[in-house]
């Protein structure tokens, strides 16, 4: 529907009740219009002075709506205020609109209330700008929130930052500058660029851009972009590596997360960082390698997918590849798919337990040979305590399988050996019966022997 609701200048009008004109039955009438809008809406001449107000401005305020119309604004703000007021109105006049502009009146009572000002054009018939159209916002609570989040800042033990989205540190708490050993005077105002590598600056100002984008929808490529700077879709980035430089100059390594800073109308205007201190956490990474490129066990680090992040001397010395052949490979380049779905089945058990132990892998080697292994593996966290990972130590399993086999060898013949002695132990035991057997035999012949013999010794006269 066509507009037909044309401002006048005050002098072509014949009484405030005419200053807009007729309008088609069925649309709504401008005043109906801003008496019944929710925010403190004014209509202002170009000096200033408050032509209109609803009533919600005399909420605001305290003041009657008669004790509003037709005052200038200097009457409720400091001149100070009525002349970036008075700047703002030229703004109006030059680009139609000014935005955000920030105004204290003082109510009724004296109390000095925080608002903002969004303000358009009110124009004529001829389309000439004859004043502006301002709607306030109450920022009491929102700076409350904003003071809120200041003492959270100031307070909270990690460094955390505020920046603009060229990278220019609005806020920083003290524990920024206990980490870089600047004062506060010397850190606010100041780009990122002053404390990190111009290479680092650009990668910040990408993931903040990156930001930006996520917030507004888009659906950029990430053709350029860091792997490491990369965003989740609710306009945070996470685990960013920055190297400031501090006062003494030293490069201290931290990792950065940042989430979008939102303006009272939710437009992303810059970040939050949070810093971690990551020198302690270097060392350990450090310490940890070190312990793992000189264990003599063959120990080797794997993702969650079991690829092979890090391998020490050892596993290339049990399989025999070189240690560019086994990292970033997948462990299905050496183990069976069964065996394959046991290991994914045991880095399951490591998310869940902590630990797995004794599950049989046994990889093909260079050679071709298959090497019989036991795997004890713990569950690899990052610095919040996830489980990411999986440490594995083989343990070659090929000389103490050979002693199995021995043993059940040596098991084999001693069975074989009893069974001859038992056979051996028949034999004799056979041979003793056969000769118990004759033995009477003799002794019952012997005795029938001398019976004979006593027989013939006493003769037929006898």
């Amino acid at each position: 529907m066509a507009d037909t609701t044309v401002p006048v200048t005050a002098a072509s009008a014949p009484a405030p009740a005419q200053v807009y004109r007729a309008k088609p039955h069925g649309s709504l009438d401008a005043d109906i219009i801003i008496a019944n809008a929710p925010d403190p809406l004014f209509v202002s001449d170009l000096e200033g002075k408050i032509l209109q107000a609803n009533d919600a401005v005399s909420q605001l305020l305290g003041f009657r709506p008669d004790e509003v119309v037709e005052q200038s604004l200097s009457r409720f703000i400091s001149p100070e205020e009525t002349r970036e007021f008075l700047a703002a109105l030229d703004e109006v006049i030059e680009r139609g609109v000014t935005r955000n502009a920030r105004l204290n009146p003082r109510s009724a009572s004296g109390e000095v209330i925080p608002t903002t000002l969004n303000a358009s054009a009110l124009r004529d018939a001829g389309g000439r700008v004859i004043g502006a159209i301002g709607i306030l916002r109450d920022m009491r609570e929102l700076d409350r929130a904003l003071a809120y989040a200041d003492s959270l800042i100031k307070n909270a033990p990690d460094p955390v930052f505020v920046s603009d989205l060229e990278g220019k540190i609005l806020t920083a708490n003290d524990a920024v500058s206990q980490l870089l050993g600047f004062r506060g005077d010397e850190l606010i105002e100041q780009s990122l660029s002053r404390i990190i590598s111009a290479e680092e600056t650009r990668d910040f100002l990408e993931a903040l851009r990156e930001v930006v984008e996520r917030e507004e929808g888009s659906q950029g490529t990430d053709d350029g972009a860091r792997a490491a700077l990369r965003t989740d879709q609710r306009g945070v980035t996470r685990n960013v590596r920055l190297n400031p430089r501090s006062a003494s100059g030293e490069v201290i390594p931290t990792s950065l997360n940042a989430s979008a800073l939102r303006d009272a109308e939710g437009k992303v205007i810059g970040a939050i960082g949070i810093l971690r201190d990551m020198r302690e956490l270097d060392k350990a990474r450090a310490y940890a390698e070190s312990l793992i490129n000189n264990a003599p066990d063959p120990v080797f680090v794997s993702d969650l997918e079991g690829k092979i992040l890090t391998a020490n001397d050892a596993v290339s010395q049990l399989l025999g590849f070189r240690p560019d052949e086994v990292l970033e490979q997948s462990l299905s380049r050496f183990i069976s798919p069964e065996e394959t779905r046991e290991f994914t089945a045991a880095l399951r058990e490591v998310v869940e337990r902590g630990v797995t132990r004794n599950a049989r892998l046994n990889p093909r080697s260079a050679s071709g040979e298959v090497i019989p292994t036991s795997l004890n593996a713990s569950a690899l966290r990052d610095a919040e305590g996830k489980v990411i990972g999986a440490i594995g130590i083989l343990r070659d399993m090929r000389a103490y399988e050979q002693v199995v086999r021995d043993l059940q060898e040596s098991k084999a013949e001693l069975q074989e050996k009893i069974l001859d002695l038992e056979k051996f132990e028949e034999v004799v035991v056979g041979r003793e019966l056969k000769m118990i057997a004759l033995e009477k035999e003799i002794e019952t012949l012997k005795k029938e022997l001398e019976k004979a013999k006593a027989v013939r010794g006493r003769g037929p006269w006898s």
